[in-house]
């Protein structure tokens, strides 16, 4: 860790206030991000104020509007002199997946905490020297989470409470959908999210890596092995042009076109490692489904079921209930009993999208502050790599049984 840093970093943990961020993008990610940075100490006791101190884009004036627009200090161009700054502590890389190997092992490097969106990479290899870089860091007290944010839903929290404490007894299936219609149009523009170079993959990697996520660490088994099949619907888009929505046109359906390079819709079997089998899908052309990431883990004892467009509840089927009461349990998860929504408001107002940055903002300051590592790891989301890699490998070979 840089000199200046360290000592600004541990004065501040032995008196009381600052971890001065740095963050690499400015829009989707990059507001989400920015909210939470800004709300977390003021709905949370936590040991080190986060202080929004500078972000970085490659356009200028773009960067300033979204620095005055969402509370950043300064401003830079170049992700290098972010990092080169001493008055910053961690670097919040919300940047399309090409880029996340080159800034993440330079933010290490220069000692700087990391906190990298998902999919860690575009590929295993990149992945995995992530995570070797972050093992290291860690040994110098610098440390890194990957952000896959839907942990910290607080139902979904909930449902991994349940595993652990058998109340589903042996994990037997799981079922876990992504469920998107933002592309069905194929009058929808290209965009870097098409791009196999920037994203690495399509609606698999996009959002497939969060249902991955989401059943390894709810079942607390990793996946051993898959059999894949993706699918390109649309194979080219317009470039540029404005999109009026399905049934419109506008300037996209005459613009020039681009080829899409990425899935736009995935499926797998998988087996995991505690003997459960699994279902996957990913798309992005569900029509009529705006974010329904879906989850149900059925066990020896009991069920759990979730869906995000009901985001505040949590469904429970408790087996050995008596027969004239059984059934699943619509559990609202408001209480100030459920992870992370005694800060919030009042039973039954619930939490949306952005909070789920919030409380892991809440996580990765008090994982800072103690010295722990923080989770998901580097090490964990590289492990959610290899298993994209199995499914596209799996998919190219006629949905041949892979390793992940």
């Amino acid at each position: 860790m840089e000199k200046s840093a360290t000592k600004h970093f541990h004065e501040k943990v032995s008196g009381t206030a600052s971890l001065r961020v740095g963050m690499v993008g400015y829009a989707f990610m990059g507001a989400a991000h920015s909210h939470a940075w800004r709300t977390a100490p003021r709905f949370f006791d936590l040991p080190l104020k986060p202080e929004l101190t500078a972000i970085c884009g490659r356009n200028r004036e773009a960067a300033t509007e979204a620095a005055a627009r969402m509370g950043w200090d300064s401003v830079e161009t170049d992700w290098r002199d972010l990092i080169a700054r001493d008055d910053i502590d961690l670097i919040d890389i919300c940047t399309p997946g090409n880029t996340h190997r080159e800034i993440a092992l330079a933010a290490l490097a220069a000692g700087k905490h990391v906190l990298c969106e998902k999919p860690l990479a575009n590929t295993v290899d990149e992945a995995n020297e992530m995570a070797e870089a972050a093992v290291r860091a860690a040994e110098q007290g610098v440390l890194a989470m990957c952000g896959f944010s839907y942990r910290r839903t607080p139902a979904l929290s909930l449902a991994r409470r349940f595993v652990e404490e058998g109340r589903l007894g042996s994990i037997r299936h799981v079922r876990a959908q992504y469920l998107q219609d933002w592309l069905s149009d194929e009058n929808a523009p290209l965009t870097w999210r098409l791009d196999r170079e920037k994203a690495g993959s399509g609606a698999l990697g996009d959002i497939g890596a969060h249902s991955i996520d989401l059943a390894q660490w709810i079942t607390g088994q990793s996946i051993e092995g898959v059999s894949a099949l993706t699918h390109t619907f649309v194979g080219e888009r317009p470039v540029g042009g404005d999109f009026v929505g399905l049934g419109g046109h506008g300037d996209a359906a005459n613009a020039e076109k681009g080829p899409v390079t990425v899935d736009d819709a995935a499926i797998f079997s998988a087996r995991f490692s505690g003997g459960a089998l699994g279902v996957f899908e990913a798309t992005r052309f569900a029509l009529g489904r705006k974010n329904a990431m879906r989850i149900e883990v059925n066990g020896s004892l009991g069920s759990i079921s979730f869906d995000f467009e009901e985001s505040n509840i949590l469904n429970y089927y408790d087996g050995r209930d008596d027969a004239e009461a059984i059934g699943f349990r619509r559990i609202i998860a408001t209480e100030p009993e459920h992870p992370y929504v005694g800060r919030w408001w009042p039973t039954g107002h619930g939490l949306g999208y952005e909070h789920n940055f919030t409380h892991q903002v809440v996580d990765l300051v008090n994982n800072i502050a103690e010295g722990s590592q923080p989770r998901p790891s580097f090490s964990d989301a590289a492990q959610v790599q290899q298993v994209l890699d199995a499914v596209e490998h799996s998919a190219a070979h006629d949905s041949r049984w892979q390793s992940a």
